[in-house]
C-alpha cells in the first residue's frame, strides 16, 4: 500500500472503531507512539514497539466506560506523513465525562506506520 491508501485505511478503520485492528495491520513492529507535551509517561504516555502500543490502546479502552460520540477526519497526506484530527466524548473510569480533540500525525516507512505524535490540549 502507499501512503493514500495507508491513511485512508486507518481512517476506515478509525470510523468502525477498530483501533487494535488499525495497529496490527498498519504498524511497524517497531513503531514508536508519541504523546503531547506533559502527557509523556504513565500507562497512556510514549511507548516504543506495536506490542506497546496495543497495550496503551487497550489501557485506554479499559478506562471508558461509555463513548458518547467520536470522528475522525479525512487524512491530509504530505510525503511520508499524514494527519487526522479525531475526537472523542467519552465518560471514563478515571475522569467521569470529558470529551477530548486532538491532532494526530503520522510516518510511513515502507508500507507501515512507524511513528505517532499526538497534539492535543
Amino acid at each position: 500500500m502507499d501512503i493514500q491508501q495507508i491513511a485512508d485505511r486507518y481512517v476506515a478503520l478509525c470510523r468502525e472503531g477498530k483501533h487494535e485492528q488499525i495497529t496490527r495491520e498498519l504498524y511497524a513492529e517497531d513503531a514508536s507512539s508519541v504523546e503531547a507535551p506533559g502527557h509523556e509517561d504513565g500507562p497512556l504516555g510514549n511507548v516504543k514497539g506495536r506490542e506497546a502500543i496495543l497495550a496503551k490502546g487497550r489501557a485506554f479502552q479499559d478506562d471508558v466506560i461509555e463513548v458518547h460520540g467520536s470522528w475522525c477526519s479525512d487524512p491530509v497526506v504530505g510525503g511520508n506523513w499524514f494527519s487526522l484530527a479525531m475526537s472523542i466524548d467519552a465518560t471514563y473510569k478515571s475522569m467521569g465525562r470529558m470529551p477530548m480533540a486532538e491532532v494526530a500525525v503520522y510516518q510511513v516507512r515502507g508500507g507501515k506506520i512507524v511513528h505517532e505524535q499526538f497534539f492535543y490540549g
